[in-house]
């Protein structure tokens, strides 16, 4: 498998039909620019991403990072629509999937709409944590409870980065029968459908983020301005610059 280095990770280089069929196992994560960025400052963030198995590109604006640098990649995977194209392509298979995030409620309508969306039973349970249940172990030793009393050899994580990718790391050799461990955001309010994905053209423009900007101005804003280094970054990794911070 192709790799790009984009700053100071390797970022897969591969298509959608390629990871739904050659991804059975190991950890997927989605990184974007505020992922980048946040690499460049957070040692932890950077140790818990090298040990991930599947790197894939979730942005366009990282992709354009990419061809910047004259090396773009195969294709953009936003983590959100490839895990449409996953259960839809696992439906029918032994396959089954515990959803893990978003607020109260809101991962029981994702289950209940994949699950009606697919006729099927592959996403088999749920649970939506507390504010800052990362931190309550005694909440956590549930959460891994309910994860092995179910049926699920697949987990779908959507706490928001890094959140979610430490938690996983942190807690995946206590989840005996999980194989498959993605971390995705807020894929499963998408999948709710209490959170819109940006109309076609936004996405065609490679502005979702200046639409999600629009949605949550206030959430969003400081993020995003701490994010416009990342083209400085690329600046400096074209002109040979850029040194790995750790």
């Amino acid at each position: 498998m192709k790799k790009n280095r984009i700053l100071n990770i390797e970022i897969l280089s591969i298509t959608t039909e390629f990871l739904l069929e050659n991804m059975h196992e190991g950890v997927l994560f989605t990184p974007n620019v505020d992922h980048l960025v946040r690499l460049q400052k957070d040692k932890s963030f950077f140790e818990i991403y090298k040990k991930a198995d599947w790197v894939i590109c979730d942005s366009k604006i990282v992709n354009l990072g990419a061809k910047f640098l004259s090396n773009p990649f195969l294709e953009v995977i936003p983590g959100s629509s490839f895990f449409t194209a996953f259960y839809d392509y696992h439906k029918n298979s032994t396959n089954k999937i515990f959803l893990l995030g978003a607020k109260e409620g809101v991962a029981k309508l994702a289950m209940y709409n994949i699950n009606k969306k697919t006729n099927s039973t592959i996403i088999c349970d749920f649970y939506s944590p507390s504010f800052g249940f990362e931190t309550n172990q005694e909440e956590c030793n549930l959460i891994i409870e309910k994860i092995n009393a179910s049926d699920s050899n697949i987990l779908v994580v959507g706490l928001g980065a890094p959140k979610q990718e430490f938690w996983i790391m942190k807690n995946k050799d206590k989840l005996k029968n999980i194989k498959l461990f993605m971390a995705l955001g807020a894929t499963i309010d998408f999948e709710a459908g209490t959170l819109k994905r940006a109309p076609k053209i936004f996405q065609k423009l490679s502005l979702e983020w200046f639409y999600r900007f629009l949605m949550e101005p206030k959430r969003l804003g400081k993020r995003y301005l701490k994010d416009v280094s990342f083209f400085w970054y690329i600046i400096k990794q074209k002109t040979k610059m850029y040194k790995n911070p750790f």
